[in-house]
């Protein structure tokens, strides 16, 4: 016989089922194997896991319907990843394993197979990690098959000292110890830069790079290079955390502050955590590493689960350019003129003509933020709520008429809801507005943008011009920008998120360390608040230091990541039963249920959390218009109705315990007939829940100790509700922003 995994989303039916093999498929049907099989009057896919001459179930048992791949592509420790992940985040191993086994490519499967892996490396050089404390040990001991864990602020440099060339010796050291490397960095710029370094200092063929963007036949390649053995090194972004790299040695997360790192399908985990899970496995090096430092990786630090790797303050002053603060001048922003300091606008022109100067701007768009002149009450869209912005006037549509950000719906009749008045100011003024801005005040020079309406660039040439991104478009420049502006920093430390300091620290750094040395005339300006904790970590370049200030005041407020935290949200008859079903550990508390303000929830029939059709909360149509925030959030219908998944109709297929058909294990009543460990009760999908309810949230909180009682308490109450068919509600692990819709 052999154990199945299904791919089904119920929590109630995450766990193995029993098939006979047939002869015919003994030989296909080994452990890791894809397999169709008949459940609940449906064929459904799924992952052999183990064979074995016994079974605890009485009855017949089912066999299965075919082998779709005698390729084992699950790995075992893959396997036990997903089962840890799934616990510790309150979802299923059928959503992880949806993660980490990409679809199948036959062809790819078929092609000739190399032939054995190539030898280890040589012990590389440390190069750049001679310019940190403890960076050759930690190359050292990589190399000879230890297990460091090290927390590691990178410095700025020249490409053969950045931290892509960092990683490639790292990945080098672990080679040469016989074991591999797992690089995983936030998005496709970040893989291409990685994926240069690798190839320069690997040599060809020694490693594989785990994008979406490369193609699902490119992906799965790479994908079975790995499974199989011949290629030890892979870089890629937060699904590659879960890639079957053998013999692990290493793994890496590069800028774990980034939100890319956060799966936005159930269940949510972030590739940092899902990394040092799978390091404390499998004994292998652990390296958190970037620019800045998150209140997370202070944490290691804080409980001595790693340990720093940082530069000298005489190496920092060395590296990095000079920086300093300008007061705004408090301007209008909505004037005619250019709302630049005049400090901003003198090292913009002192700094052009010895190269490109890079200009940050926090929002995206024109004016993405108006209000009324009359009332300066905010402006809002009639249909949905939404704030309305003003676009470029050279866009489509763009002349004068104000458009909402959320549905995309004109307001050409505006009129403020609070006063009558119809004449717009700015809130807040976008990139395209600031570029048309700094083109009037500095005639005659290039102005390139990066990022918003515009592409984002890869590099710039090193020629004078204004480079205007926002945060994470910026560009590469040859040889180093001459100068950097940093403008309306108030705008990212004002916004409504715990982490808004740290990660405008981490946003302002990412553009400064694209900056030349102070020693080559490399200078920065920030305009904001010179007394502001993050613009002085920023102008002392002490990223650590703030770090440790977050963490202080986490820890006293009781706040994320110095507890373990669970957001629960969704239709309120959904999330009071989860809560009336969890039994929680010592030393939790619950915050609400409270309403979320201005959300309809819309209810999917499913299990609560699920990524499928059969378990997801749909946005509402006037939330996908406008290109809304996606993530980890609740989806959210400010107003109109999604397309739902129907309800089940009578005809349908039954799954086991609804008396509509045989079980796996083929007994004729369907009673409980799961053919395998444990008997679930009722297991029908849950009813599609009242459109109309009401979305309420709770907030969970227990002691960082007890983590994992937390999510075994939601996990049990999940699959209890889900076999009681209640409504679905999403449950989320250490949301980034645990505070999100209070």
């Amino acid at each position: 016989m052999a154990g199945v995994v299904l791919d089904v989303p119920l929590p109630h039916l995450d766990r193995v089922f029993d098939y006979a093999v047939p002869e015919s498929a003994a030989d296909a049907a080994v452990p890791g194997a894809r397999v169709r099989v008949r459940f609940a009057g449906a064929d459904v896919e799924g992952y052999v896991v183990e064979r074995r001459a016994t079974t605890e179930h009485t009855g017949t048992l089912l066999p299965l319907r075919r082998v779709v791949s005698a390729e084992p592509v699950l790995d075992p420790q893959v396997l036990a990843l997903a089962r840890a992940v799934a616990r510790r985040w309150v979802g299923t191993t059928a959503d992880v394993l949806r993660l980490a086994v990409p679809p199948r490519r036959a062809a790819v499967e078929t092609e000739e197979r190399p032939g054995p892996p190539l030898g280890p490396l040589p012990l590389p050089d440390p190069g750049p990690w001679r310019a940190y404390a403890g960076g050759p040990a930690l190359v050292a001991r990589t190399a000879a098959g230890g297990a460091p864990r090290a927390v590691w602020t990178a410095l700025p440099g020249a490409p053969e000292q950045d931290w892509p060339a960092a990683l490639a010796v790292l990945a080098a050291a672990a080679l040469a110890g016989g074991r591999g490397a797992l690089l995983v960095v936030p998005d496709h710029r970040d893989v291409a830069r990685v994926d240069a370094a690798l190839g320069e200092v690997l040599g060809a063929g020694r490693h594989v790079r785990l994008t979406a963007d490369d193609g699902p036949t490119a992906r799965y390649r790479a994908f079975l290079a790995l499974r199989r053995g011949r290629v030890r090194v892979a870089v890629g972004t937060r699904a590659a955390a879960l890639a079957p790299v053998q013999d692990l040695g290493l793994v890496v997360c590069w800028d774990d502050g980034d939100d890319l790192h956060v799966e936005p399908r159930a269940p949510y985990p972030h590739a940092r955590d899902v990394l040092l899970e799978r390091a404390e496995a499998t004994g292998a090096a652990a390296v958190v590493g970037s620019g800045a430092r998150t209140a997370a990786a202070q944490q290691l630090l804080a409980t001595g689960w790693a340990r720093p790797v940082v530069a000298a303050r005489e190496v920092v002053r060395a590296r990095a350019p000079r920086v300093a603060v300008a007061e705004d001048d408090g301007r209008d922003p909505a004037g005619p003129g250019a709302r630049l300091p005049s400090s901003a606008l003198r090292l913009v022109r002192e700094s052009l003509p010895s190269g490109p100067v890079l200009v940050q701007v926090p929002r995206a768009g024109y004016l993405p933020a108006t209000a009324c002149q009359r009332c300066r009450h905010p402006a809002r869209c009639d249909r949905c709520g939404g704030p309305l912005a003003l676009p470029q006037p050279d866009e489509p549509g763009g002349a004068s008429a104000p458009v909402c950000r959320w549905c995309a719906t004109g307001a050409p009749a505006w009129a403020c809801r609070h006063c009558g008045g119809r004449a717009l100011r700015s809130l807040v003024v976008g990139s395209g507005r600031t570029a048309e801005e700094l083109g009037r005040a500095l005639p005659g020079v290039v102005v390139r943008r990066s990022g918003g309406a515009a592409d984002v660039l890869p590099v710039v040439p090193a020629e004078p011009a204004l480079v205007v991104a926002t945060p994470g478009a910026e560009p590469l420049a040859e040889g180093g920008y001459s100068a950097a502006l940093l403008l309306d920093t108030w705008a990212l430390l004002t916004r409504a998120d715990l982490r808004s300091a740290e990660e405008a620290l981490r946003r302002w750094l990412q553009a400064a360390s694209l900056v030349r040395p102070a020693a080559d005339g490399g200078r920065v300006l920030a305009v904001g608040d010179a007394g502001l904790a993050p613009l002085q970590a920023l102008v002392r370049w002490d990223p650590g230091g703030h770090a440790e200030r977050e963490l202080a005041e986490r820890v006293e407020l009781a706040l994320p990541p110095a507890v373990a935290v669970a957001r629960v949200s969704g239709p309120a008859p959904g999330v009071r039963a989860l809560l009336a079903a969890a039994h929680l550990p010592a030393g939790a508390s619950v915050l609400g249920p409270a309403p979320m303000a201005e959300q309809a929830w819309v209810g999917a029939s499913g299990a609560s959390g699920s990524s499928g059709a059969s378990g997801a909360l749909a946005p509402g149509a006037a939330g996908t218009a406008g290109g809304g925030r996606s993530g980890p959030g609740p989806a959210r219908a400010p107003r109109g109705r999604a397309v739902l998944p129907r309800r089940p109709a009578p005809g349908d297929a039954a799954l086991p315990g609804t008396g509509g058909g045989p079980g796996p294990a083929g007994r004729p009543d369907g009673a409980g007939g799961a053919g395998g460990r444990g008997a679930g009760a009722g297991t029908t999908p849950a009813e599609a829940a009242d459109d109309d309810a009401p979305g309420v949230q709770a907030l969970l909180r227990a002691p960082a100790a007890q983590r994992l009682a937390l999510a075994d308490a939601l996990r049990a109450a999940r699959a209890a509700t889900s076999a009681r068919r209640e409504p679905a509600v999403r449950v989320v692990v250490d949301p980034l922003d645990p505070l999100e819709g209070w």
